[in-house]
């Protein structure tokens, strides 16, 4: 089963490639981190107008793209397990290392969780002889369950 995106992502990504621009310089572009403006082209977020037309600018694209940037998101894969390699590695790290971090969490913070809307997100190359190495960073706010 294959997750499907919102129609502008194709496009969107598309013009990407031909204009040779990296995340990176769309970053350099519009002042945000790369991971979220790479969320905008999968429909995980939206833009402000003024963060749409200058990613419009910069691929060479239009109204409908800005239109497409600024809609509401609708978040998340699906409920599905993911078959991409990359993204399954993920899930399995969830799978495998999920509760440990949970219950550390708890041990640190107490009851609650790590919020994914205060949130950031950090993908770091690192060069290693043995083979580079890729660095994520999560860093959410901790949020706890109040008791009433």
């Amino acid at each position: 089963m294959t997750v499907e995106f919102p129609a502008f992502t194709h496009t969107i990504l598309a013009a990407k490639k031909a204009k040779g621009i990296s995340f990176a310089d769309l970053e350099t572009i519009l002042g945000r981190d790369e991971v979220w403006i790479a969320s905008l082209f999968y429909g995980q977020n939206s833009a402000s107008p003024e963060e749409a037309q200058k990613i419009a600018e910069a691929l060479g694209l239009g109204e409908e793209a800005i239109a497409a940037l600024t809609s509401y998101p609708s978040k998340g894969l699906g409920p599905v397990v993911p078959t991409d390699p990359l993204i399954y590695r993920f899930y399995e790290i969830m799978q495998v290392y999920g509760y440990p971090m949970k219950e550390v969490i708890h041990e640190k913070f107490g009851d609650g969780i790590m919020s994914a809307i205060d949130f950031t997100l950090d993908i770091e190359k690192v060069e290693d002889p043995k083979g580079d190495r890729v660095k994520v960073t999560m860093n959410g706010k901790f949020l706890p369950y109040k008791k009433w």
